[in-house]
């Protein structure tokens, strides 16, 4: 029964209720240091610090202001932007005495302030002040070490949305290098329907259409692996037109890992290349296979062809994004896999000449900070 009652020293206490305050303001400063996030988090920063107000300000401005309340604080919030403008130039900490901070009012509890830079990439964006009725060098120290905590975590939004960027450049790179081999031979296969099948032209009209719309949309840069593998339906309707018989498709797609998010566009690429390499410049019957696996915490998928196979060097050049690589996008899907989930999640690729080529990733079924788009 003691054990049960006891929780641990006030230092673990104390520990606990640091980190879960730091854990509540984290969220909102990965969105960045807009006022919005920054008002969101401000409340938390100082709770972490425990003073009177605290002031989160750039060369704007002031962001963020929580703390004393009433007359007290249009005061203080005015004069903000001047009591960081000189850590803002020069990225030292300030200890501000009542002769700069107080406003004259016996009755308020802001007599002092500690002004700590906020820098990103050795670059001050932003400054935290720290208002109390009293300065230590604890309290010195403590706000210099929130704001180096509040620095990493901007930094790692301002990381969050490099990559973001470097997906979408990636993604409209894969759209350019896809389109144009592929519509041209889709138009041609249903175009050779027009006299002699009408329905199934406009059919095959029709999948281009849902093909296109899917492969070309605006919007996030992630889908569910159903909507993916659907697409690829489409594209491989298309191929089939243009194939006859010579197209043979088998899928083995475990239900469970369908609802996983996986990144647009990393499927239907890996297919393309498999249709290439399986059956144009043979004149025989090429068999593909897709899978889809569930692996307990991912999802294992894999495209395979019988055909030619390839050299190993080629497959390199390939992944490394060489211009001599006749493969479709697989340097791309293999880029974008390690950019959101690490380098363990590239692609594997199994070829040999004359030998056909396998091509796996595993995704993970839950990932920060990935999600569908509608």
């Amino acid at each position: 029964m003691r054990r049960r009652k006891h929780f641990g020293t006030p230092a673990d206490k104390a520990t606990y209720a640091t980190l879960h305050t730091a854990s509540l303001a984290s969220p909102h400063l990965r969105e960045g240091l807009t006022p919005a996030a920054a008002g969101k988090a401000s409340r938390h920063l100082r709770d972490l610090l425990g003073t009177a107000a605290i002031a989160i300000c750039d060369s704007s401005g002031v962001l963020a202001w929580d703390g004393v309340g009433g007359p007290y604080e249009s005061n203080h919030r005015r004069d903000a932007k001047d009591l960081a403008a000189l850590t803002l130039r020069s990225g030292r900490t300030a200890v501000l005495g009542a002769h700069d901070v107080a406003c004259g009012d016996p009755q308020c509890p802001i007599r002092t302030a500690v002004v700590a830079p906020i820098v990103i990439e050795e670059r001050v964006v932003a400054v935290l002040v720290a208002y109390s009725n009293n300065t230590s060098a604890a309290l010195v120290r403590a706000t210099e070490e929130v704001a180096r905590w509040v620095s990493g975590q901007v930094e790692l939004a301002e990381l969050n949305k490099e990559r973001t960027r470097a997906m979408e450049a990636e993604l409209r790179a894969l759209r350019a290098q896809i389109s144009p081999h592929f519509i041209y031979n889709a138009l041609a296969a249903i175009a050779s329907f027009v006299r002699t099948d009408p329905e199934r032209a406009r059919e095959l009209l029709l999948e281009f259409a849902d093909f296109s719309r899917y492969a070309l949309r605006r919007g996030g840069e992630f889908t569910t692996l159903a909507d993916e593998l659907r697409n690829v339906e489409r594209y491989l309707v298309l191929e089939q037109a243009r194939f006859g018989d010579r197209l043979k498709v088998s899928l083995q797609i475990a239900p469970e890992v369908l609802p996983v998010v996986i990144p647009f566009l990393v499927v239907q690429p890996l297919v393309e290349n498999a249709v290439r390499h399986g059956l144009e410049g043979t004149t025989g019957v090429g068999h593909i296979t897709i899978r889809a696996r569930d692996q307990i915490n991912e999802a294992e998928i894999s495209v395979e062809d019988d055909g030619a196979g390839s050299e190993p060097e080629v497959i390199r050049a390939a992944l490394s994004g060489g211009s001599g690589s006749d493969s479709v996008g697989l340097g791309n899907v293999d880029a974008r896999l390690r950019q959101v989930y690490g380098d363990t999640y590239g692609l594997v690729v199994e070829t040999a000449v004359e030998a056909g080529t396998k091509v796996t990733f595993r995704i993970p079924k839950y990932s920060s900070g990935v999600h569908a788009s509608p």
